[in-house]
């Protein structure tokens, strides 16, 4: 499941394996289990989550894929510090945004954005054939609806971006799009715009105004066109975090 589809759904996978890496990913990422400390032993952790010692250890290899935790002989397992997380993993991008939303995290996955999807939309513009920009003018229709919800608009907005880092024609784009889905998550969860028929307008015309420079082949106005679509997405989620009264008081 997405990172976007949990956060509307509230769903998570639930299998022992799952379980286990979701109550340690999430407490190491939200700093409940130190970086540098040593988790505890198999036997221990395996009383803990209620599971063999076959699958805490499978738990273990795939925190470390995440980079979360490193194995030492005759040590144990240590939490790797947080300059070496892999935040372009789609979970640990989702643990992080439910440990807590601040200006800085913001400002940082829109950055990551401004780096990545501008040169996508670019690359679409070069590349796309005439039926991926028919089918992206069909994604770009779809924002234009009064009755969108929060749910519904987010899925569309989160298909029509896939569907221009797949235009692009390169896989790297595509691979990272879990820093995509997870502005849009957080979109979702703090300030979307389907609050209000103006803001559904204003986010269905900066669509659009992306699908008809990319169907132009203009690399440069797909470029402004989707910085513009990122920095009011940027601008509507810190005005909604400033808004809250913890960050006011932090900021106070």
């Amino acid at each position: 499941m997405g990172l976007l589809e949990s956060a509307i759904t509230g769903r998570k996978g639930r299998n022992s394996h799952a379980h286990v890496v979701a109550e340690l990913g999430s407490a190491i990422v939200a700093g409940r289990i130190p970086e540098g400390s040593l988790l505890p032993g198999d036997t221990d952790l395996s009383a803990r989550f209620g599971v063999s010692r076959t699958v805490l250890r499978e738990a273990m290899k795939t925190l470390a894929a995440k980079r979360l935790v490193e194995p030492k002989a005759k040590v144990g397992t240590r939490v790797v510090d947080r300059s070496k997380w892999n935040f372009f993993d789609a979970d640990v991008l989702g643990w992080r945004c439910e440990s807590g939303l601040d200006f800085e995290f913001i400002e940082h996955l829109a950055e990551m954005r401004m780096a990545l999807e501008p040169a996508a939309a670019a690359a679409a513009a070069r590349r796309a054939t005439n039926d991926d920009i028919v089918q992206l003018y069909a994604v770009a229709a779809r924002f234009d609806d009064l009755d969108h919800t929060p749910e519904t608009i987010a899925k569309v907005d989160l298909e029509f971006h896939l569907a221009i880092a797949r235009m692009s024609g390169n896989p790297f784009m595509r691979s990272a799009s879990a820093i995509v889905e997870a502005a849009l998550a957080i979109s979702f969860q703090l300030s979307s715009p389907a609050a209000s028929p103006e803001k559904i307008d204003e986010v269905a015309t900066n669509h659009l105004r992306i699908a008809h420079a990319i169907a132009s082949r203009n690399p440069e106005k797909a470029i402004q066109a989707m910085r513009h679509v990122i920095e009011v997405g940027k601008t509507r989620i810190r005005a909604s975090i400033a808004a809250t009264p913890a960050a006011s008081s932090e900021t106070g």
